[in-house]
């Protein structure tokens, strides 16, 4: 009976008479993490090794409730009332579009909740205007904790001249 080898298997042979499998880091060794009780050991320590948030794998429904929790404090940035709006705009669309999408299985689907935009802009600029009073109150005792330097003697002060 002929044996038939794959192309893969083939690639590996190939591989393995070049010598490029010979002197690769780690081995002979065990692979680390196989007596963790984590079953996703691998995928979290991959995730760590690129940089990679965890929240970027969360359901889309998931990400905009997570958006929603974090308004109006993740909106103190915008500078304008209009941007505000178009940010809060935008989100609702996104909503809309999740909505949208067709649900499969018994449960009923999570929604995101919308946003009411002017009593969020609303909460924005009062919001606002606390940050920029707390900004005054810690530049006024700033400056009152920092006395000014008492003059320099010139050199003919200092010599007595």
């Amino acid at each position: 009976m002929a044996f038939h080898e794959s192309w893969v298997d083939k690639q590996i042979r190939e591989a393995q008479e070049r010598g490029e499998f010979d002197n690769l880091p780690g081995a002979g060794k065990p692979l680390e993490g196989l007596d963790d009780p984590d079953p996703d050991w691998w995928v979290k320590k991959m995730m760590a090794r690129e940089g990679l948030d965890a929240s970027d794998a969360l359901p889309p429904v998931m990400i905009l409730r997570r958006e929603h929790a974090s308004f109006p404090e993740s909106l103190l940035d915008v500078r304008t009332e209009d941007g505000v709006r178009e940010v809060l705009r935008d989100y609702n669309l996104r909503v809309v579009d999740d909505r949208r999408r067709p649900a499969f299985g018994k449960e009923s689907p999570v929604w995101a909740p919308t946003v009411e935009i002017e009593p969020m802009v609303e909460r924005w600029r009062e919001l606002r205007a606390e940050r920029a009073a707390a900004a005054a109150r810690a530049a006024v005792a700033a400056a009152a904790v920092s006395e000014p330097a008492p003059p320099r003697k010139r050199w003919w002060q200092r010599h007595g001249t």
